[in-house]
Formats: structure tokens, C-alpha cells, sequence
């Protein structure tokens, strides 16, 4: 099927057998368990309608989220409201309709004063040393993480015993740390201040929220077996299984592997220091930040060609470093042939500029059909909303 690049690709059967994987491996040592599925890393609305289907909560982190949720249908009280920037309207509701609220700041323990004392059930995020426990595997190090409240200077303590003031609920705790490693050491050491905490305050707690940033679709990582394996047995200890639900908020996990990008070559041009090869496709859409220095990624050529000691692959962009990769001893890309990239579903889609080009199409593959479930932006998409004075 020759489609009009570029364009994304979810494979559907791989998605949903590595969403299989990770809740099979739930279901083997805590079974008593939410999956909620994380927004921000891949907000297309198939998408998050697919994971709803398949019983994931809605994790959300904004207000724009919370309401994006309910506009594709989720189910009251099937929102898992996380994050610093909540509105005061939609914390609120969501608490009274039920849903999970993980509280992130002073504001909202002043919010809760309007709140009837049975409708005050919240949890709590906790900020600790993620560095000292595993060290060189937090993204901060020397700053340290910025979300929830620490544990170490005793501000946790101060919100606790201010909820308890106030006659709320703390129902959970919720531990999502950032990490580079995404490692089995960090997920041992959110269990651990998980059971530690439990032991210094006493919560009897509905769930434990240990978050996300799992590895997922790579075998030569960490797999969710070993990730629910290590955290069940050291939990179990100070949790019982039957009481107490583990949420995981998996995003990159279970979106990540399962999309590709597909491009095509559009003009091969020689200077004096490098053969370029620009394409249709451009780094801003598998890798916004540029912050990455390689790629999955294949060819699929039209013919065979001599064999360069190195190509640059480049974006359609005007800016000199949308540069994809350099392909060492590889045949001659010529236009028409087309690059793949793979495992690009993460952090994507959602983060990708309006800039030069729009959104491209996204196609869902079932059983070899490609099934278009966005169409690409032009410019009247663009123009949606804007206001022109006359």
C-alpha cells in the first residue's frame, strides 16, 4: 500500500500484546491493581480511546487532559489526576466524582477546605533522594526532582499532619520518580520508601502508585515481570495484597515500541564535504528535543546502488541540525526509497512543533489493513481558532 509520507504507523497487534505482557505480569504477583495509562506521552485520541477499552484508567496532568479524557468517554471516577497544574474547578470534581487525586502542592490541601469532610480522600505525592539511593540514575542529581513533597526536609510530614488537620483521607501515596536508568534499582527503592513511610505514619492506604518509566518492547531490558516480580516482594511486606492496589501509570512502556515513521527521500544533493540526503520526514517528529543520537530505523530501497563510506540523513527543516543519522558503508540512498523509523510512539506525536510542516496522517495496522485514524493538518487545521482583524 503506498501511502503518502510521512506518516506514523501503530501496530496494533504488538501494542496490545506488550500492553498483554505488562498486565499479565500484574496479574502474576499483585493482581489487585490499575493500569492507568499516561497522557502525555501520547495523547492521540485513538489512542487513548484504545487503552480505555482495554480497562486502563485516564492518567492526566492537566486540565486540558482531565477534560480531553472525558470528551473520548471515560467513565467518572476511571481518571487518575496527577501533576502541579490542576485547576482548582477540575480537582474538585474529580474528587467528587470519585476519581484518583494525587495532591502536589500547598494549594491544593487550601483547596480542600470547600470540600464536605466525606467527600476529603486524596493521595499524596512524596519527593525523596532518588540520587542517594541509586546513584547517577536520577535525572537531577545535584538539584533533585521537584514534584510532591519532601520527605528528607519534612515538608511530607507537614502535609500529612495538615490533611489530617483538615480531617482528609490519605488514601495513597504516589511515588513516581523520574529516572536515566529506568532501571530494577529504582523501582526497589520506590518500594522501599513506599514500606518505610507506611511503618513512619501509619497510613491505612487504599493504593500504592509507584508511577511509570518502565522499560517495554526491548528485550534486552528490564521486563515487566522482573520490574512487578522485585516490587511485589519487597511491598508485601508492610501491604497486603487484598487490601492495598498498586497503580502503575505506564506511558513509553506500552506506546513506545509499537509506532514507526515512515519517510521517503526527496532529493540527494553532493558538497564539497558530504552527500545529504534529505527526506520527507524531519527529527522534530520521532525525536522533538533533539536530544537523542541515534535511531531504529530500516530501508526500504527501489533499487540497488554502490556502496558510500557516509551519508547524512537529514529533515525537510531550515535548520542545519535536523539531522537524523549518517549511514557508514551502506548503499546509495536515492529519492523514492524510504526510511522507517521504529519504536518513535513515546513523546512524539504530543510534543512534535507546527513548524514548516503540520501534523502528519497516522494509520493504525490490523491484520496488513492501514486504517486512517488522524488526517494529516493543513493549513485550515492550523487556522482553527485564530482570530484575523480586519
Amino acid at each position: 500500500m503506498d501511502l503518502k509520507t510521512p506518516y506514523y504507523v501503530i501496530d496494533q497487534k504488538e501494542l496490545d500484546d506488550n500492553f498483554r505482557k505488562l498486565k499479565n505480569a500484574l496479574d502474576n504477583h499483585w493482581s489487585n491493581s490499575i493500569i492507568g495509562y499516561s497522557y502525555k506521552t501520547n495523547a492521540l485520541p485513538w489512542v487513548i480511546r484504545h487503552f480505555d477499552r482495554l480497562g486502563c484508567f485516564a492518567e492526566v496532568v492537566s486540565e486540558e487532559e482531565y477534560n480531553l479524557a472525558k470528551l473520548v468517554g471515560v467513565e467518572k471516577g476511571k481518571i487518575i489526576y496527577n501533576g502541579p497544574i490542576k485547576t482548582k474547578d477540575t480537582f474538585l470534581e474529580a474528587i467528587q466524582d470519585g476519581c484518583i487525586v494525587n495532591i502536589d502542592s500547598q494549594r491544593e490541601i487550601d483547596w480542600l477546605d470547600v470540600l464536605p469532610v466525606e467527600n476529603r480522600a486524596v493521595g499524596i505525592r512524596i519527593n525523596f533522594d532518588i540520587e542517594k539511593m541509586c546513584p547517577g540514575q536520577s535525572q537531577c542529581p545535584e538539584e533533585g526532582g521537584r514534584f510532591g513533597f519532601c520527605y528528607e526536609n519534612g515538608e511530607f510530614a507537614k502535609a500529612v499532619t495538615a490533611l489530617r488537620d483538615k480531617n482528609v483521607r490519605i488514601a495513597g501515596l504516589h511515588l513516581h520518580t523520574s529516572s536515566k536508568s529506568r532501571g530494577l534499582d529504582i523501582y526497589r527503592a520506590i518500594a522501599g520508601v513506599a514500606c518505610k513511610v507506611q511503618e513512619e505514619f501509619h497510613f491505612d492506604l487504599d493504593y500504592i502508585d509507584v508511577g511509570g518509566g518502565f522499560f517495554g518492547g526491548l528485550p534486552t531490558k528490564p521486563q515487566f515481570e522482573e520490574y512487578m516480580a522485585l516490587m511485589a516482594e519487597i511491598l508485601s511486606a508492610r501491604f497486603d495484597k487484598e487490601q492495598t492496589k498498586l497503580i502503575i501509570e505506564p506511558g513509553m512502556a506500552v506506546i513506545g515500541a509499537p509506532i514507526r515513521y515512515v519517510t521517503t527521500v526527496i532529493d540527494v544533493k553532493d558538497t564539497q564535504f558530504s552527500r545529504f540526503v534529505v527526506t520527507d520526514g524531519s527529527r522534530t517528529s520521532i525525536d522533538p528535543l533533539m536530544s537523542k543520537s541515534s535511531y531504529f530505523h530500516s530501508y526500504e530501497h527501489q533499487g540497488d546502488g554502490p556502496i558510500l563510506p557516509k551519508q547524512i540523513i537529514c529533515g525537510y527543516t531550515c535548520m542545519e541540525h535536523d539531522r537524523l543519522f549518517e549511514a557508514i558503508n551502506e548503499p546509495a540512498l536515492q529519492p523514492g526509497d524510504r526510511i522507517v523509523y521504529h519504536k518513535v510512539g513515546a513523546y512524539t506525536m504530543c510534543l512534535s512543533p507546527l513548524f514548516i510542516k503540520y501534523f502528519p496522517d497516522v494509520y493504525v495496522e490490523r491484520g496488513g489493513e492501514f486504517i486512517k485514524v488522524r488526517e494529516s493538518w493543513q493549513p485550515e487545521e492550523y487556522m482553527m481558532k485564530s482570530i484575523l482583524e480586519e
